[in-house]
């Protein structure tokens, strides 16, 4: 249990990354790990897109702040939230971010780095029309991963709300 307490802890967002393809092996790994996530009546209303081509990634890439990532980023995962199985939308959107977690724990777990963005989705139509999905499979982020560049990320932590600050009751 401390080992898992700990990855918590020590996972952070990596924004730098190899030049070093991902192994498919490693992709699957990370995306069952996704899919154990809990949703409501289990209906994991989540679907995924793996994306290496780097065209894809440049195009996609160009509707974002955060271009960069995109591009750079040995694999884009996107996550959908598959509208034909919705149970109950907002606590199927809170399944995602558990996904998008175990996601991005398995990630941290194996070895190497990645990060959720978000910010792409204020453009979820033009990403659909790029990727050509059906429009039952609404955007809810991308997480861009790889191995890490360690010399670019060396210094790299992270602060937290004292807990106090946070627990708002006890009763």
């Amino acid at each position: 249990m401390n080992d898992l307490i700990e990855l918590i802890k020590s996972r952070r967002s990596i924004r730098h990354f190899l030049n070093k393809p991902v192994e498919d092996e490693i992709i699957y790994k990370v995306l069952d790990a996704g899919r154990w996530a809990p949703s409501g009546l289990n209906n994991q209303p989540w679907k995924f897109v793996i994306i290496k081509n780097q065209d894809l990634k440049q195009k996609i890439g160009e509707l974002s702040h955060y271009k960069r990532i995109f591009i750079e980023a040995p694999v884009l995962i996107g996550i959908f939230l598959d509208t034909n199985s919705i149970y109950h939308r907002e606590k199927d959107i809170m399944g995602i971010g558990a996904c998008f977690e175990n996601i991005l724990l398995a990630i941290h777990a194996l070895g190497l780095g990645g990060v959720w963005l978000g910010e792409i989705l204020k453009a979820k139509k033009e990403v659909s029309e790029i990727l050509n999905l059906e429009e039952h499979l609404e955007l809810m982020g991308f997480i861009a991963f790889g191995y890490p560049d360690k010399e670019k990320i060396k210094n790299l932590k992270s602060q937290r709300k004292d807990l106090k600050e946070l627990i708002i009751k006890e009763a």
